[in-house]
């Protein structure tokens, strides 16, 4: 989940390579994956698209146990709203899920108003939590 990828795992990023254009998502899905090189174009085995990744600097070093770096991924489910607008995120997004428009190297990002599928809830503003509008 997004919201448990811990900032210290992103010291060595240099770079977010996007693979599409990013402006007309409203929310992608950030995962930290193992693999097999700090640069080069990461393997894909979930459901859905690879949407874009981050490069890691040559300071970043490999796990002893696999061999493997540490580094993250973007990518949409097929039920990610840009392919289902009225499906299960037409109002809300996944826990994982973050406007990329606020990532960054070494910036994990973080949820607006448009990731979430709109203006804050009444019970939103009730309690007076607000979400960035980026």
């Amino acid at each position: 989940m997004s919201a448990l990828i811990d900032p210290k795992d992103l010291t060595h990023e240099t770079d977010l390579v996007w693979l599409e254009d990013i402006t007309h998502l409203d929310y992608v899905r950030q995962s930290l994956d193992r693999v097999a090189s700090r640069r080069r174009h990461p393997p894909y085995h979930r459901d859905g698209r690879l949407v874009g990744y981050a490069t890691l600097g040559t300071t970043a070093k490999a796990s002893r146990a696999s061999g493997t770096f540490l580094r993250r991924v973007f990518w949409l489910a097929p039920h990610d709203r840009d392919q289902q607008p009225d499906g299960l995120y037409a109002t809300a997004a996944p826990s994982e899920a973050v406007d990329p428009r606020t990532l960054q190297p070494r910036v994990k990002g973080y949820k607006t108003e448009r990731s979430e599928g709109g203006p804050a809830s009444d019970a939103m503003r009730e309690m007076g939590i607000t979400l960035p509008k980026v």
